[in-house]
Protein backbone atom coordinates (compact mmCIF):
# COMPACT_ATOMS: atom_id res chain seq x y z
CA UNK A 1 0.00 0.00 0.00
CA UNK A 2 1.42 3.61 -0.60
CA UNK A 3 2.60 5.45 2.02
CA UNK A 4 0.30 8.38 2.98
CA UNK A 5 3.13 11.16 4.09
CA UNK A 6 6.92 11.97 3.12
CA UNK A 7 9.08 10.31 5.23
CA UNK A 8 10.46 11.71 8.78
CA UNK A 9 7.78 14.62 8.32
CA UNK A 10 6.77 15.34 12.23
CA UNK A 11 3.48 14.62 13.43
CA UNK A 12 1.79 17.72 15.56
CA UNK A 13 1.24 17.05 18.73
CA UNK A 14 -2.40 18.59 18.38
CA UNK A 15 -4.88 18.37 15.78
CA UNK A 16 -6.68 21.17 15.52
CA UNK A 17 -8.44 21.89 12.09
CA UNK A 18 -10.89 24.42 10.68
CA UNK A 19 -12.01 25.11 7.47
CA UNK A 20 -11.60 28.37 5.48
CA UNK A 21 -14.73 29.64 3.40
CA UNK A 22 -14.92 29.22 -0.20
CA UNK A 23 -17.52 30.56 -2.52
CA UNK A 24 -20.72 32.78 -0.29
CA UNK A 25 -23.25 30.69 -0.13
CA UNK A 26 -25.84 33.19 1.85
CA UNK A 27 -24.00 36.40 2.03
CA UNK A 28 -25.50 37.22 5.37
CA UNK A 29 -24.61 33.82 6.56
CA UNK A 30 -21.15 34.17 8.86
CA UNK A 31 -18.40 31.97 7.69
CA UNK A 32 -19.02 29.59 10.77
CA UNK A 33 -22.40 28.11 9.35
CA UNK A 34 -21.57 27.58 5.73
CA UNK A 35 -22.39 24.17 5.13
CA UNK A 36 -19.43 24.46 2.19
CA UNK A 37 -16.37 23.61 3.20
CA UNK A 38 -12.86 23.08 0.69
CA UNK A 39 -12.08 19.32 0.28
CA UNK A 40 -8.88 20.51 2.12
CA UNK A 41 -9.12 21.55 5.83
CA UNK A 42 -6.43 24.15 6.48
CA UNK A 43 -4.36 23.48 10.03
CA UNK A 44 -4.78 26.05 12.66
CA UNK A 45 -1.90 28.71 13.62
CA UNK A 46 -1.85 27.39 17.20
CA UNK A 47 -1.74 23.57 16.00
CA UNK A 48 1.64 25.18 13.74
CA UNK A 49 3.14 26.13 16.85
CA UNK A 50 3.55 22.72 18.21
CA UNK A 51 4.32 21.10 15.36
CA UNK A 52 7.39 20.31 16.03
CA UNK A 53 8.17 17.16 18.26
CA UNK A 54 10.66 17.72 21.31
CA UNK A 55 12.57 14.60 20.80
CA UNK A 56 15.24 14.98 23.04
CA UNK A 57 12.26 14.81 25.88
CA UNK A 58 12.44 11.14 27.30
CA UNK A 59 8.85 11.13 27.82
CA UNK A 60 8.01 12.94 23.84
CA UNK A 61 6.46 9.09 23.12
CA UNK A 62 4.09 8.19 26.00
CA UNK A 63 3.07 12.34 25.64
CA UNK A 64 2.64 11.60 21.10
CA UNK A 65 0.52 8.61 21.88
CA UNK A 66 -1.16 10.12 24.79
CA UNK A 67 -2.10 13.05 22.31
CA UNK A 68 -3.06 10.43 19.56
CA UNK A 69 -5.73 8.45 21.96
CA UNK A 70 -7.55 11.69 22.55
CA UNK A 71 -7.13 13.23 18.45
CA UNK A 72 -8.85 9.62 17.66
CA UNK A 73 -11.69 9.34 20.65
CA UNK A 74 -14.23 9.44 18.71
CA UNK A 75 -17.09 11.67 20.02
CA UNK A 76 -20.27 9.61 21.83
CA UNK A 77 -23.70 11.06 22.88
CA UNK A 78 -23.06 11.23 26.55
CA UNK A 79 -20.49 14.07 26.00
CA UNK A 80 -23.36 16.52 25.57
CA UNK A 81 -25.86 14.26 27.71
CA UNK A 82 -24.25 12.62 30.43
CA UNK A 83 -26.99 10.88 31.43
CA UNK A 84 -28.62 9.26 28.16
CA UNK A 85 -29.90 5.97 28.70
CA UNK A 86 -28.27 2.69 27.53
CA UNK A 87 -30.47 -0.32 26.02
CA UNK A 88 -29.49 -3.99 25.55
CA UNK A 89 -29.42 -4.04 21.59
CA UNK A 90 -31.95 -4.83 19.20
CA UNK A 91 -29.43 -6.39 16.95
CA UNK A 92 -28.61 -9.83 17.88
CA UNK A 93 -28.45 -12.87 15.04
CA UNK A 94 -29.24 -15.59 17.49
CA UNK A 95 -33.23 -14.92 17.10
CA UNK A 96 -34.54 -13.53 13.89
CA UNK A 97 -37.70 -12.78 14.77
CA UNK A 98 -39.24 -9.93 14.04
CA UNK A 99 -39.41 -7.02 17.45
CA UNK A 100 -42.38 -6.19 18.41
CA UNK A 101 -43.30 -2.60 18.53
CA UNK A 102 -42.78 -1.84 21.89
CA UNK A 103 -39.18 -2.01 22.62
CA UNK A 104 -38.25 -3.92 25.83
CA UNK A 105 -35.34 -6.00 25.89
CA UNK A 106 -34.38 -6.47 22.46
CA UNK A 107 -34.72 -9.77 21.28
CA UNK A 108 -35.22 -12.95 22.98
CA UNK A 109 -33.05 -15.21 23.35
CA UNK A 110 -32.13 -18.69 25.58
CA UNK A 111 -28.11 -17.57 26.05
CA UNK A 112 -25.84 -14.60 25.43
CA UNK A 113 -24.89 -13.74 21.62
CA UNK A 114 -21.07 -13.36 21.47
CA UNK A 115 -21.19 -11.35 18.36
CA UNK A 116 -21.50 -7.59 20.03
CA UNK A 117 -17.94 -5.45 19.68
CA UNK A 118 -16.50 -4.73 23.07
CA UNK A 119 -15.85 -0.65 23.38
CA UNK A 120 -12.02 -1.08 24.48
CA UNK A 121 -11.17 -2.83 20.91
CA UNK A 122 -8.85 -1.69 19.08
CA UNK A 123 -7.20 -1.78 15.90
CA UNK A 124 -3.01 -0.99 14.61
CA UNK A 125 -3.26 2.03 12.07
CA UNK A 126 -0.04 1.23 11.46
CA UNK A 127 1.79 -2.39 10.49
CA UNK A 128 5.20 -1.99 9.22
CA UNK A 129 7.92 -1.18 11.39
CA UNK A 130 10.40 0.76 9.49
CA UNK A 131 14.38 0.45 10.30
CA UNK A 132 14.87 3.34 8.47
CA UNK A 133 13.59 6.97 7.32
CA UNK A 134 15.53 6.00 3.93
CA UNK A 135 13.50 2.70 3.42
CA UNK A 136 10.82 2.99 0.43
CA UNK A 137 7.91 4.24 1.91
CA UNK A 138 8.82 4.77 5.12
CA UNK A 139 6.47 6.77 7.32
CA UNK A 140 8.60 8.26 10.62
CA UNK A 141 7.94 9.91 13.29
CA UNK A 142 11.10 10.82 14.30
CA UNK A 143 14.46 10.84 12.54
CA UNK A 144 14.81 7.05 14.29
CA UNK A 145 12.39 5.66 12.81
CA UNK A 146 11.43 4.81 16.40
CA UNK A 147 7.97 2.65 16.73
CA UNK A 148 4.26 3.78 18.94
CA UNK A 149 1.52 1.44 18.06
CA UNK A 150 -1.21 3.91 17.31
CA UNK A 151 -4.83 1.84 17.76
CA UNK A 152 -8.15 3.07 16.38
CA UNK A 153 -11.84 1.99 17.59
CA UNK A 154 -12.72 -0.79 16.14
CA UNK A 155 -16.35 -0.88 14.50
CA UNK A 156 -19.31 -2.86 15.16
CA UNK A 157 -22.35 -3.76 16.96
CA UNK A 158 -22.42 -2.86 20.73
CA UNK A 159 -23.89 -4.44 23.09
CA UNK A 160 -25.34 -1.13 24.39
CA UNK A 161 -27.78 1.13 22.59
CA UNK A 162 -28.64 4.79 22.61
CA UNK A 163 -31.75 4.97 20.90
CA UNK A 164 -34.97 3.10 20.85
CA UNK A 165 -35.39 1.86 17.61
CA UNK A 166 -39.42 2.87 17.58
CA UNK A 167 -37.98 6.45 18.39
CA UNK A 168 -35.61 7.07 15.70
CA UNK A 169 -35.94 8.48 12.60
CA UNK A 170 -33.28 7.72 10.33
CA UNK A 171 -32.25 9.82 7.13
CA UNK A 172 -29.76 9.57 4.39
CA UNK A 173 -28.11 11.37 1.87
CA UNK A 174 -25.83 11.35 -0.89
CA UNK A 175 -23.44 14.30 -1.72
CA UNK A 176 -20.78 15.44 -4.27
CA UNK A 177 -20.39 12.81 -7.83
CA UNK A 178 -21.37 9.51 -8.82
CA UNK A 179 -19.55 6.82 -7.46
CA UNK A 180 -20.32 3.40 -8.16
CA UNK A 181 -21.22 1.55 -4.83
CA UNK A 182 -23.61 4.16 -3.94
CA UNK A 183 -26.91 2.14 -3.98
CA UNK A 184 -25.24 -0.85 -2.25
CA UNK A 185 -24.56 1.41 0.96
CA UNK A 186 -28.06 3.11 0.68
CA UNK A 187 -29.73 -0.38 0.60
CA UNK A 188 -27.41 -2.19 3.08
CA UNK A 189 -27.88 0.62 6.30
CA UNK A 190 -32.09 0.82 5.34
CA UNK A 191 -31.41 -3.03 5.74
CA UNK A 192 -29.49 -2.92 9.22
CA UNK A 193 -31.63 -0.22 10.25
CA UNK A 194 -34.74 -2.58 9.71
CA UNK A 195 -32.96 -5.09 11.48
CA UNK A 196 -32.64 -2.92 14.23
CA UNK A 197 -36.05 -2.34 14.19
CA UNK A 198 -36.42 1.07 12.90
CA UNK A 199 -39.65 1.64 10.80
CA UNK A 200 -39.05 5.64 10.03
CA UNK A 201 -36.57 5.52 7.18
CA UNK A 202 -36.09 8.45 4.66
CA UNK A 203 -34.06 9.24 1.79
CA UNK A 204 -32.76 13.46 1.54
CA UNK A 205 -32.97 14.13 -2.43
CA UNK A 206 -29.98 15.33 -4.64
CA UNK A 207 -27.33 15.84 -1.75
CA UNK A 208 -27.35 18.62 1.01
CA UNK A 209 -29.90 21.11 -0.93
CA UNK A 210 -32.57 18.40 -0.34
CA UNK A 211 -32.67 20.07 3.17
CA UNK A 212 -33.97 23.07 1.66
CA UNK A 213 -35.60 22.61 -1.16
CA UNK A 214 -39.15 23.23 -0.66
CA UNK A 215 -39.63 21.36 -4.45
CA UNK A 216 -37.55 18.44 -3.43
CA UNK A 217 -39.93 15.90 -0.58
CA UNK A 218 -37.82 13.28 1.60
CA UNK A 219 -38.09 9.36 0.06
CA UNK A 220 -39.57 7.02 2.35
CA UNK A 221 -37.15 3.81 2.07
CA UNK A 222 -37.51 0.21 3.06
CA UNK A 223 -36.41 -2.95 2.32
CA UNK A 224 -39.11 -3.42 -0.20
CA UNK A 225 -37.69 -0.19 -1.69
CA UNK A 226 -34.00 -0.73 -1.86
CA UNK A 227 -33.97 -4.73 -2.62
CA UNK A 228 -33.02 -4.35 -6.07
CA UNK A 229 -31.26 -1.09 -6.05
CA UNK A 230 -27.33 -2.35 -5.97
CA UNK A 231 -27.90 -3.67 -9.70
CA UNK A 232 -27.86 -0.48 -11.09
CA UNK A 233 -25.41 2.46 -10.56
CA UNK A 234 -25.86 6.29 -9.60
CA UNK A 235 -27.44 7.08 -6.37
CA UNK A 236 -31.42 6.18 -5.53
CA UNK A 237 -31.39 9.68 -4.03
CA UNK A 238 -29.87 11.58 -6.52
CA UNK A 239 -26.26 13.30 -6.05
CA UNK A 240 -25.71 17.31 -5.95
CA UNK A 241 -22.84 19.76 -4.45
CA UNK A 242 -23.17 22.48 -2.49
CA UNK A 243 -26.13 23.29 -0.37
CA UNK A 244 -27.80 25.57 2.50
CA UNK A 245 -25.90 26.34 5.71
CA UNK A 246 -25.36 24.43 8.53
CA UNK A 247 -28.26 26.41 10.71
CA UNK A 248 -30.81 25.72 8.09
CA UNK A 249 -29.82 21.80 7.92
CA UNK A 250 -30.01 21.64 11.40
CA UNK A 251 -33.00 23.11 11.86
CA UNK A 252 -34.97 21.07 9.12
CA UNK A 253 -33.65 18.14 10.76
CA UNK A 254 -35.38 19.19 14.22
CA UNK A 255 -38.47 19.88 12.21
CA UNK A 256 -38.78 16.51 10.45
CA UNK A 257 -38.11 14.52 13.75
CA UNK A 258 -34.42 13.26 12.11
CA UNK A 259 -32.21 12.14 15.05
CA UNK A 260 -29.91 9.77 12.77
CA UNK A 261 -28.11 11.28 9.58
CA UNK A 262 -25.96 8.57 7.57
CA UNK A 263 -24.06 11.05 5.05
CA UNK A 264 -22.38 9.63 2.08
CA UNK A 265 -19.83 11.55 0.37
CA UNK A 266 -16.02 12.92 0.07
CA UNK A 267 -14.08 15.01 2.38
CA UNK A 268 -15.76 18.02 1.52
CA UNK A 269 -18.95 16.29 2.64
CA UNK A 270 -17.80 14.98 5.08
CA UNK A 271 -16.47 18.77 6.41
CA UNK A 272 -20.24 18.93 6.43
CA UNK A 273 -21.64 16.58 8.25
CA UNK A 274 -18.59 17.47 11.18
CA UNK A 275 -20.14 20.95 10.74
CA UNK A 276 -23.82 19.44 11.21
CA UNK A 277 -22.74 17.31 14.62
CA UNK A 278 -20.95 20.02 16.25
CA UNK A 279 -24.10 22.46 15.73
CA UNK A 280 -26.27 19.63 16.88
CA UNK A 281 -23.53 19.45 19.87
CA UNK A 282 -24.04 23.14 20.49
CA UNK A 283 -27.84 22.76 20.59
CA UNK A 284 -27.89 19.55 23.17
CA UNK A 285 -29.02 17.28 20.29
CA UNK A 286 -29.58 13.37 20.35
CA UNK A 287 -28.87 13.29 16.89
CA UNK A 288 -26.03 10.78 15.63
CA UNK A 289 -24.09 12.01 12.07
CA UNK A 290 -22.15 8.88 10.56
CA UNK A 291 -20.15 9.70 7.92
CA UNK A 292 -19.35 7.10 5.14
CA UNK A 293 -16.68 7.90 2.75
CA UNK A 294 -17.50 8.19 -0.85
CA UNK A 295 -14.51 8.95 -3.31
CA UNK A 296 -13.58 7.40 -6.47
CA UNK A 297 -10.15 8.53 -6.12
CA UNK A 298 -9.11 6.82 -3.17
CA UNK A 299 -7.87 9.93 -1.32
CA UNK A 300 -9.12 9.99 1.93
CA UNK A 301 -6.64 9.58 4.56
CA UNK A 302 -5.94 6.52 7.39
CA UNK A 303 -8.10 4.37 5.03
CA UNK A 304 -6.67 1.11 3.13
CA UNK A 305 -9.49 1.83 0.01
CA UNK A 306 -12.80 3.80 0.04
CA UNK A 307 -15.41 2.33 -2.28
CA UNK A 308 -15.67 2.75 -5.50
CA UNK A 309 -12.40 2.67 -6.42
CA UNK A 310 -11.65 -1.23 -7.39
CA UNK A 311 -14.86 -1.01 -9.67
CA UNK A 312 -12.95 2.06 -11.34
CA UNK A 313 -9.59 0.38 -11.71
CA UNK A 314 -11.75 -2.59 -12.81
CA UNK A 315 -13.86 -0.70 -15.68
CA UNK A 316 -10.54 1.47 -17.01
CA UNK A 317 -9.22 -2.03 -18.14
CA UNK A 318 -11.58 -1.45 -20.91
CA UNK A 319 -10.69 2.02 -22.16
CA UNK A 320 -7.17 1.28 -21.56
CA UNK A 321 -7.69 -2.56 -23.95
CA UNK A 322 -8.83 -0.24 -26.33
CA UNK A 323 -6.27 2.22 -26.54
CA UNK A 324 -3.69 -0.39 -26.61
CA UNK A 325 -6.14 -1.87 -29.86
CA UNK A 326 -6.22 1.27 -31.19
CA UNK A 327 -2.69 2.31 -31.13
CA UNK A 328 -1.36 -1.73 -31.82
CA UNK A 329 -3.29 -1.65 -34.82
CA UNK A 330 -2.51 1.64 -36.41
CA UNK A 331 0.26 2.91 -38.38
CA UNK A 332 2.71 4.75 -35.70
CA UNK A 333 -0.25 4.56 -32.93
CA UNK A 334 -0.52 6.59 -29.77
CA UNK A 335 -3.41 5.57 -27.35
CA UNK A 336 -3.95 7.87 -24.71
CA UNK A 337 -6.22 7.26 -21.55
CA UNK A 338 -6.91 9.83 -18.85
CA UNK A 339 -8.73 8.52 -15.70
CA UNK A 340 -9.98 10.25 -12.52
CA UNK A 341 -7.40 11.43 -9.98
CA UNK A 342 -7.67 15.27 -8.92
CA UNK A 343 -5.03 15.74 -6.56
CA UNK A 344 -4.08 11.54 -6.22
CA UNK A 345 -3.02 9.35 -8.88
CA UNK A 346 -3.94 5.58 -7.07
CA UNK A 347 -6.64 4.98 -10.21
CA UNK A 348 -4.03 5.68 -12.78
CA UNK A 349 -1.43 3.57 -10.96
CA UNK A 350 -3.13 0.82 -10.11
CA UNK A 351 -5.12 0.53 -13.42
CA UNK A 352 -1.25 0.60 -15.27
CA UNK A 353 -0.34 -1.90 -13.03
CA UNK A 354 -3.51 -4.58 -13.88
CA UNK A 355 -3.39 -3.84 -17.44
CA UNK A 356 -0.11 -4.35 -18.38
CA UNK A 357 -0.28 -2.43 -21.50
CA UNK A 358 0.73 1.21 -20.04
CA UNK A 359 4.29 2.35 -21.47
CA UNK A 360 3.75 5.99 -19.74
CA UNK A 361 1.51 6.40 -16.58
CA UNK A 362 1.22 9.90 -15.47
CA UNK A 363 0.26 10.95 -11.94
CA UNK A 364 -0.28 14.51 -9.81
CA UNK A 365 2.42 13.53 -7.25
CA UNK A 366 5.22 13.36 -10.03
CA UNK A 367 6.14 16.28 -12.16
CA UNK A 368 7.13 15.69 -15.93
CA UNK A 369 8.31 17.60 -18.85
CA UNK A 370 6.52 16.92 -22.10
CA UNK A 371 9.59 18.56 -23.84
CA UNK A 372 13.01 18.71 -23.81
CA UNK A 373 15.57 15.46 -24.45
CA UNK A 374 14.16 13.85 -21.25
CA UNK A 375 10.63 14.83 -21.69
CA UNK A 376 7.05 12.28 -22.28
CA UNK A 377 6.91 13.17 -26.52
CA UNK A 378 10.92 12.04 -27.14
CA UNK A 379 9.92 8.67 -25.01
CA UNK A 380 6.92 8.33 -26.82
CA UNK A 381 9.02 8.28 -30.29
CA UNK A 382 11.92 5.93 -28.46
CA UNK A 383 8.72 3.69 -28.20
CA UNK A 384 6.97 4.08 -31.79
CA UNK A 385 10.51 3.70 -33.42
CA UNK A 386 11.36 0.76 -31.03
CA UNK A 387 8.16 -1.55 -30.97
CA UNK A 388 5.75 0.78 -33.23
CA UNK A 389 2.99 1.75 -30.97
CA UNK A 390 2.55 3.50 -27.66
CA UNK A 391 0.30 3.62 -24.98
CA UNK A 392 0.04 6.88 -22.11
CA UNK A 393 -2.38 6.85 -19.24
CA UNK A 394 -2.47 10.37 -17.30
CA UNK A 395 -4.85 11.11 -14.41
CA UNK A 396 -7.23 14.01 -14.66
CA UNK A 397 -5.02 16.44 -11.93
CA UNK A 398 -1.41 15.59 -13.70
CA UNK A 399 0.75 18.08 -15.28
CA UNK A 400 -1.45 21.00 -14.10
CA UNK A 401 1.48 23.24 -13.72
CA UNK A 402 1.60 22.79 -17.75
CA UNK A 403 -1.58 24.54 -18.20
CA UNK A 404 -3.07 27.65 -18.42
CA UNK A 405 -4.28 28.55 -14.21
CA UNK A 406 -8.13 29.42 -14.31
CA UNK A 407 -9.66 30.59 -10.62
CA UNK A 408 -12.80 28.79 -11.72
CA UNK A 409 -14.25 27.08 -9.06
CA UNK A 410 -17.27 24.20 -8.96
CA UNK A 411 -20.28 24.02 -6.61
CA UNK A 412 -18.14 22.10 -3.94
CA UNK A 413 -15.60 24.62 -3.79
CA UNK A 414 -12.62 22.39 -6.10
CA UNK A 415 -10.45 24.39 -8.42
CA UNK A 416 -11.81 23.78 -12.31
CA UNK A 417 -9.00 21.74 -13.83
CA UNK A 418 -7.36 21.92 -16.85
CA UNK A 419 -7.68 19.14 -19.57
CA UNK A 420 -4.12 17.74 -19.47
CA UNK A 421 -5.44 14.54 -21.89
CA UNK A 422 -6.38 17.36 -24.25
CA UNK A 423 -3.54 19.00 -24.07
CA UNK A 424 -1.15 16.05 -24.24
CA UNK A 425 -3.31 14.59 -27.36
CA UNK A 426 -2.90 17.92 -29.13
CA UNK A 427 1.16 18.03 -28.12
CA UNK A 428 1.10 14.35 -29.20
CA UNK A 429 0.15 15.30 -32.55
CA UNK A 430 1.88 18.01 -33.10
CA UNK A 431 5.18 16.81 -31.77
CA UNK A 432 5.20 14.24 -34.64
CA UNK A 433 3.56 16.39 -37.13
CA UNK A 434 6.51 19.01 -36.89
CA UNK A 435 8.80 16.13 -37.09
CA UNK A 436 7.50 15.21 -40.30
CA UNK A 437 6.46 11.67 -38.85
CA UNK A 438 2.81 12.12 -38.03
CA UNK A 439 1.86 9.66 -35.56
CA UNK A 440 -1.81 8.21 -35.06
CA UNK A 441 -3.09 9.46 -32.28
CA UNK A 442 -6.18 7.90 -30.19
CA UNK A 443 -7.75 9.63 -26.81
CA UNK A 444 -9.91 7.83 -24.57
CA UNK A 445 -12.14 10.02 -21.66
CA UNK A 446 -14.02 7.22 -19.92
CA UNK A 447 -14.52 9.06 -16.86
CA UNK A 448 -18.76 9.47 -16.29
CA UNK A 449 -18.37 5.63 -18.24
CA UNK A 450 -16.97 4.45 -14.83
CA UNK A 451 -18.80 7.03 -12.34
CA UNK A 452 -21.92 5.65 -13.75
CA UNK A 453 -21.24 1.25 -13.20
CA UNK A 454 -22.90 -0.15 -10.79
CA UNK A 455 -20.32 -1.73 -7.86
CA UNK A 456 -18.29 -5.01 -8.76
CA UNK A 457 -18.07 -8.04 -5.85
CA UNK A 458 -15.38 -6.36 -4.27
CA UNK A 459 -16.73 -3.31 -3.73
CA UNK A 460 -19.96 -4.49 -3.00
CA UNK A 461 -18.37 -6.59 0.01
CA UNK A 462 -17.18 -3.34 1.05
CA UNK A 463 -20.35 -1.07 0.66
CA UNK A 464 -22.12 -3.86 2.44
CA UNK A 465 -20.12 -3.85 5.48
CA UNK A 466 -19.61 -0.34 5.77
CA UNK A 467 -23.22 0.53 5.52
CA UNK A 468 -23.81 -1.96 8.12
CA UNK A 469 -20.77 -0.37 10.66
CA UNK A 470 -22.56 3.31 9.74
CA UNK A 471 -25.45 1.64 11.48
CA UNK A 472 -24.07 0.09 14.57
CA UNK A 473 -21.68 3.38 14.57
CA UNK A 474 -25.23 5.35 15.48
CA UNK A 475 -27.04 2.84 17.27
CA UNK A 476 -23.58 2.80 20.14
CA UNK A 477 -24.12 6.21 20.45
CA UNK A 478 -21.24 7.61 18.46
CA UNK A 479 -21.64 11.15 16.34
CA UNK A 480 -19.14 12.88 14.27
CA UNK A 481 -17.66 9.72 12.97
CA UNK A 482 -17.00 8.33 9.69
CA UNK A 483 -16.17 4.31 8.73
CA UNK A 484 -13.28 2.76 6.76
CA UNK A 485 -11.14 -0.16 6.38
CA UNK A 486 -8.21 -0.21 8.12
CA UNK A 487 -5.41 -2.74 7.46
CA UNK A 488 -8.58 -5.42 6.52
CA UNK A 489 -10.24 -4.62 9.89
CA UNK A 490 -13.02 -2.07 10.24
CA UNK A 491 -12.74 0.91 12.01
CA UNK A 492 -14.10 4.54 13.45
CA UNK A 493 -12.59 7.68 12.80
CA UNK A 494 -13.34 11.18 13.94
CA UNK A 495 -14.28 13.09 10.93
CA UNK A 496 -11.56 15.77 11.10
CA UNK A 497 -8.31 13.23 11.24
CA UNK A 498 -9.52 11.78 8.10
CA UNK A 499 -10.25 15.60 6.31
CA UNK A 500 -7.29 17.17 7.18
CA UNK A 501 -5.90 16.94 3.61
CA UNK A 502 -6.33 14.38 0.61
CA UNK A 503 -4.19 11.22 0.49
CA UNK A 504 -1.73 11.54 -1.67
CA UNK A 505 0.60 8.86 -3.28
CA UNK A 506 4.02 8.48 -2.05
CA UNK A 507 6.42 8.43 -5.31
CA UNK A 508 8.67 7.09 -3.17
CA UNK A 509 6.58 4.22 -2.21
CA UNK A 510 6.92 0.18 -3.47
CA UNK A 511 3.30 0.00 -5.19
CA UNK A 512 4.40 3.53 -7.08
CA UNK A 513 8.13 1.38 -7.99
CA UNK A 514 6.24 -1.51 -9.19
CA UNK A 515 4.01 0.42 -11.70
CA UNK A 516 7.94 2.07 -12.74
CA UNK A 517 9.25 -1.23 -13.38
CA UNK A 518 5.57 -2.45 -14.97
CA UNK A 519 5.96 0.54 -17.71
CA UNK A 520 9.54 0.84 -18.15
CA UNK A 521 9.33 4.53 -18.34
CA UNK A 522 12.37 6.54 -17.26
CA UNK A 523 12.01 10.14 -15.15
CA UNK A 524 10.73 12.41 -17.14
CA UNK A 525 12.60 15.77 -15.78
Amino acid sequence: MAALSPPIKPAPLASTTTARADHALLSSVSYAKRIRIPRRIQVRAEAAKQASIDFSDPDWKSEYQTDFEARFRIPHITDVIPDAASYPSTFCLKMRSPISSQFVEGYPSDEAWHGYINNDDRVLLKVIRFSSPTSAGAECIDPNCSWIEQWVHRAGPREKIYFKPEEVKAAIVTCGGLCPGLNDVIRQIVITLEIYGVKQIVGIPFGYRGFSDTNLAEMPLSRKVVQNIHLSGGSLLGVSRGGPTVTDIVESMEERGINMLFVLGGNGTHAGAHAIHEECRKRGLKIAVVGVPKTIDNDILLMDKTFGFDTAVEEAQRAINSAYIEAHSAYRGVGIVKLMGRSSGFIAMQASLASGQIDVCLIPEVKFNLHGPHGVLNHLKYLLERKGSAVLCVAEGAGQDLLQKTNATDASGNIVLGDIGVHIQQEVKKFFKEMEHPADVKYIDPTYMIRACRANASDGILCTVLGQNAVHGAFGGYSGITVGICNTHYAYFPIPEVIAQAKVLDPNSRMWHRCLTSTGQPDFM
